[in-house]
């Protein structure tokens, strides 16, 4: 019995060192966040973020996703202080990663219900 659960559990351990997962506060300020953005507090939009926010994280480390909200969001900042946040490559890199997950986890989260005939 002992060598099942052995084997049971390090067939599961590689799934779960993958997992990536993003911190609590991080998961709950980017669903806050976007359900606001989709219209509001409703059930319908809370599992469209959540399942976005997931999307997010299976492509990106909470790290990279942390430094490509910053560059994203001060980016538009004029000057050479902008420059700082839109001119290196890791930030060029990190934005571009960052918005295709975005891009194919709204593709994947945000399918419209079919059309009444």
């Amino acid at each position: 019995m002992p060598r099942a659960l052995s084997v049971a559990l390090l067939l599961l351990l590689p799934g779960a060192a993958n997992a990536n997962d993003f911190p609590t506060q991080t998961r709950v300020e980017f669903v806050l966040g976007c359900m606001n953005e989709q219209g509001g507090q409703s059930y319908d939009n809370l599992y469209k973020c959540v399942c976005l926010v997931d999307a997010i994280a299976e492509e990106m480390t909470h790290d990279e996703f942390e430094q490509a909200q910053v560059f994203s969001q001060l980016r538009s900042t004029a000057g050479e202080r902008g420059g700082v946040f839109r001119d290196p490559d890791q930030a060029r890199t990190l934005v571009a990663k960052l918005q295709g997950a975005l891009e194919r986890g709204k593709a994947r989260c945000f399918v419209a219900p079919p059309k009444a005939p």
